[in-house]
């Protein structure tokens, strides 16, 4: 069935046109090159050049024996020429010791310079990677993404090791064999020419064809990887709705397309060979008919040397073309591959060439002392009070205590810019206060706070954070000074101790456990197998989600921020739990902002404000009695009579 189906899969509707590599990409992918090995790259280039011009070397030495051998044929007064024919063979043997050390010691640089490559260009795409803004991971296939750092790069290794390598090798030797074959003679070189021009129109044929499938498979990779990771996420969605079969279903189509170009590229791609093979098996018939011919007529050599035609000349002739048509041959074998390794990088500098998180921020968090007369001033020592280090453009330094005043003034936002997500929001929460934000799904309540911490910058309006506009100050100090419990709870690899140092990496363990018992997950952590030092995998797998979001909330306690952002802490924890981790949650809240969103209003009854949103605005706001007077929607979604969706 599968098959059936890859068979009859499409060709894809993006044509090759639109994702050829740019001409621009290997003059970049050498530059880069050059940066990581300034001194290694040109060293093997050298012994590259050496090598290749070495291997085109032996035809003069061959006509210069058989010039020698012909000549003594006749008179047979072979003592007097064996010293030049011993020396000949010597300064060969040489070359050749020369080209083996040459070409032993490019193997051994390149397998350096490969690896080490490919080692520092995921390093670079990685640490670019973490500077791109969170949109960028919104708009993009997880799957395609780690694409990059597989399907791309190994594409990008194979181009550098082999194909580049062998292609200026072959494009060295060409070039070497074809001023020889100029030299001893224009008319059989003329011969070698024409039957070149065929294996180039034969080469162009084919990877002209094969090249766009190609291009097409290097894409339809990353889509197949970012199906199969989305799959995988949702392995027990698919079992819970029986989905198995429609899942393969779409799988299939996916693989159908990789094998409908792999195919088609390849076969393309392996005809290439057999047709240049054999057009080169008629290109040495023919230079040795023509040589031949020219031999037995008489007609004088045209050619630079001067030499009359004879068997000096067309024996190491032949060799030459067959030297020459293979180099052809291995020149145009290795497009194909050059072209998927252009596909690769050019995909790699796409990736490097996103538009970083931009921060033009420069009001930056320190550690702070109240001096005697009130005023703030930095010091070096954590003293747990912070200020906002604001660096004024004459020149001077001002101080302001960080307490966590949040106030939004007319802020309007969309994801996108034909639809606008928040309209003309206002409100503020001074130091201490908890504000929560309800509403059905879509509303905009995650929106408002990705705002807070800047994952996404606002359209119009102003958000101030302790009297500071929040485009000053710098990302990660903004984010340094808020604590977050996101919806999705996110566990990395590693001990239960260390997932709740996360918050804090200079907390200590005696710090993470008093957060554990802070957000009420004490208790279970030590019924844990190894306690603290239980490892986690799979992102808690092996962890209920309540115990995974007591984690996060565990690990939002020990940043010990002033201002927390909540985003439903608590949806996924029973009744019994949610009310041992609220009276934790008190006691964090306690002297910090707190912005909450949730579904369970009975989590925001003691919120000092609570805003109802819809649409992107806010339609009610108020104390819980105070909304529950008004009888309006909060009325309705707390009684029961309407319900969030």
């Amino acid at each position: 069935m599968a098959k059936n189906k890859a068979k009859a899969a499409p060709a894809p509707a993006t044509t090759a046109r639109g994702h050829r590599a740019p001409k621009g990409v290997l003059r970049r992918l050498l530059r880069i090159l050059f940066e990581f090995y300034p001194v290694l790259l040109p060293v093997t280039l050298v012994c590259i050049l050496i090598n290749a011009i070495v291997s085109a070397i032996p035809a003069v030495f061959m006509q210069n024996i058989i010039a020698i051998v012909d000549e003594t044929y006749a008179s047979g007064d072979w003592a007097s020429v064996s010293g030049q024919i011993i020396g000949l063979v010597l300064i060969l043997v040489v070359l050749y010791v020369i080209s083996l050390v040459a070409g032993a010691l490019y193997t051994q640089l390149m397998a350096v310079i490969t690896q080490g490559s490919l080692k520092k260009m995921r390093e670079k795409m990685f640490s670019h990677m973490q500077d791109l803004p969170i949109r960028y991971f919104d708009t993009n296939g997880h799957g395609d993404i780690m694409s990059y750092y597989t399907n791309d790069v190994d594409t990008l290794r194979q181009m550098i090791s082999q194909s580049l390598p062998q292609m200026l090798i072959a494009g060295v030797t060409l070039v070497s064999v074809f001023c020889i074959m100029i030299y001893y003679s224009l008319i059989l070189a003329l011969v070698v020419v024409a039957g070149v021009v065929c294996m180039v129109l034969s080469a162009r044929f084919a990877t002209n064809r094969s090249s766009k499938f190609f291009l097409r498979q290097q894409i339809t990779l990353g889509k197949a990887e970012a199906f199969m990771e989305e799959m995988m996420t949702g392995q027990k969605v698919i079992k819970v709705f029986c989905h198995e079969e429609q899942t393969k279903a779409d799988f299939d189509k996916v693989n159908g397309e990789i094998f409908y170009n792999a195919r088609n590229g390849n076969r393309y791609a392996n005809i290439l060979m057999p047709l240049l093979g054999n057009i080169g098996n008629v290109m040495y018939v023919a230079v040795a008919l023509v040589g031949g011919a020219l031999m037995l007529s008489g007609i004088p050599n045209i050619s630079i040397s001067g030499m009359a035609f004879g068997i000096s000349i067309v024996v190491p002739f032949l060799n030459m073309t067959r030297q020459f048509s293979g180099s052809v041959g291995q020149v145009s074998n290795q497009i194909n591959m050059v072209i998927m390794g252009l596909a690769g990088t050019h995909r790699i500098l796409a990736l490097l060439d996103e538009e970083p998180e931009k921060d033009e921020g420069y009001v930056t968090l320190v550690n702070a002392k109240e001096n005697p007369d009130g005023s703030l001033s930095e010091c070096r020592e954590r003293t747990n009070v912070w200020a906002w280090k604001h660096q004024h453009h004459d020149g001077t330094v001002t101080y302001t205590r960080l307490e966590g005043d949040v106030r939004f003034s007319d802020v309007t936002f969309g994801y996108t810019p034909e639809k606008t997500v928040l309209h003309d929001i206002s409100l503020y929460a001074k130091p201490g206060q908890k504000v929560a934000f309800v509403g059905s799904t879509g509303a905009g309540k995650t929106t408002i706070t990705n705002l807070i911490n800047r994952f996404y910058d606002i359209d119009d309006g102003k958000i101030r954070y302790d009297g500071i506009n929040i485009n000053k100050i710098k990302k990660a100090d903004l984010r340094h000074s808020l604590g977050i419990v996101l919806q999705d709870t996110n566990l990395f690899t590693g001990t239960v101790m260390e997932n709740i140092r996360y918050g804090n990496l200079d907390a200590c363990d005696e710090e993470c456990i008093a957060a554990a018992k802070l957000a009420g997950a004490d208790d279970f952590i030590r019924r844990l197998p190894e306690g603290y030092n239980t490892m986690l995998r799979g992102n808690g797998a092996n962890l209920s989600q309540g115990q995974r979001q007591l984690l996060a909330i565990a690990r939002a306690a020990v940043a010990d921020p002033p201002v927390m952002i909540l985003d439903e802490a608590t949806s996924s924890i029973d009744t019994r739990t949610e009310a041992i981790v609220q009276r934790g949650m008190d006691a964090l809240m306690t002297g910090r902002t707190v912005f909450v969103i949730a579904h369970r209003l009975s989590t925001v009854r003691n919120a000092n404000a609570i805003m109802v949103l819809d649409h992107g605005r806010i339609i009610e706001r108020g104390t819980h009695e105070d909304l529950l007077k008004l009888k309006g929607t909060y009325y309705q979604l707390y009684t029961g009579a309407l319900e969030l969706d």
